[in-house]
């Protein structure tokens, strides 16, 4: 028995005896024992109890790509292109980048688990399977580099749009592309282009969307994080989120490719959470204090300074406290 095996065996929630689980698998309790530490090392909080075997806190649901076909609109169904999951990765943008010449426009690579999942600026992105959704999509464009200004902060969109979709609420937008909540990091979001500077290019974009999260990943995560289990109450199908994911990114790039950020401009200023704040914006030119007022119409950071309005388009920006 793998661990992936193993997953699924305990995927209601309800208690299963290793012994149990040994006869269906036709290997020793010690080779089950073995598969429950590896999904334990992976950050799966598998529970044990002793005789009477070993059980999840609560029930997981496994992606499944039936599923998630199912549950896209049929004009999403018909655009998209390669719609795979892998039960291990090393990372779904890597797999694309691998791949890129032979994907589709509109493919989408889903994992239950990555193991080398990666954040902004070579962070290590916590993969656990069965808890998040980690997919990353490739979009083709026929314009070049300079009409995908802004393209981040548009993913950023698409994802509230995903958990307005989805009925969740209490999440905003932290520029350039972090997704966050009161409680800390929700979603995190990376865009790589490749490609002609005057076209044409293609982007792959990397979501990872933290859908459940357990006491011990949020010690592992250095920063303070959040999941969508906490902000509904419950946690929603991992199914009907990828779904809905895919959905949003199908008909937002799309959008993005015929209208460029400006049509994003006034929903991502609903969701600003650094509009009206102390900024202090920290880059290659040094450090400049001022409030946030908005993103302009490529996506550059607005900030409104003793000496004038400045715009910002790449950078570390922290929140300054009052």
């Amino acid at each position: 028995m793998q661990a992936q095996e193993l997953l699924v065996a305990l995927a209601s929630g309800g208690m299963v005896s290793g012994a149990q689980l040994a006869e269906r698998a036709g290997v020793t309790r010690a080779a089950i024992w073995k598969q429950v530490e590896a999904l334990r090392a992976r950050g799966v909080p598998v529970q044990s109890r002793g005789t009477a075997g070993y059980c999840l806190p609560w029930p997981v649901q496994l992606l499944d790509v039936a599923t998630l076909r199912a549950a896209l609109p049929a004009g999403v169904r018909k655009r998209l292109g390669t719609l795979e999951l892998h039960w291990e990765i090393d990372s779904t943008s890597t797999e694309i980048q691998r791949r890129q010449s032979d994907l589709a426009d509109l493919s989408m690579v889903l994992a239950e688990t990555q193991t080398a999942g990666r954040g902004r600026r070579g962070r290590l992105w916590l993969s656990p399977p069965g808890l998040n959704v980690y997919l990353s999509c490739l979009k083709r464009f026929d314009a070049g580099f300079a009409a995908l200004s802004g393209l981040s902060l548009a993913v950023g969109v698409i994802v509230m749009r995903t958990l307005t979709a989805l009925g969740i609420q209490g999440a905003g937008l932290k520029w350039p592309n972090d997704v966050l909540s009161d409680g800390g990091k929700l979603a995190g979001i990376l865009v790589e282009l490749g490609g002609e500077y005057q076209g044409p290019c293609a982007a792959i974009i990397g979501v990872g969307l933290n859908v459940r999260l357990t006491a011990a990943l949020h010690e592992q995560a250095g920063q303070p994080v959040n999941d969508l289990a906490t902000l509904a109450g419950k946690a929603p199908d991992r199914n009907r989120v990828a779904a809905a994911l895919i959905a949003a990114l199908a008909d937002g790039l799309d959008q993005f490719e015929r209208e460029g950020f400006a049509a994003f401009v006034d929903e991502y200023a609903n969701y600003d959470l650094l509009r009206g704040k102390p900024l202090r914006v920290q880059g290659a030119l040094g450090t400049l204090e001022g409030i946030g007022a908005g993103v302009d119409a490529r996506g550059a950071l607005l900030v409104q300074a003793q000496d004038g309005m400045h715009r910002i388009d790449s950078a570390d920006v922290t929140v300054r406290r009052a």
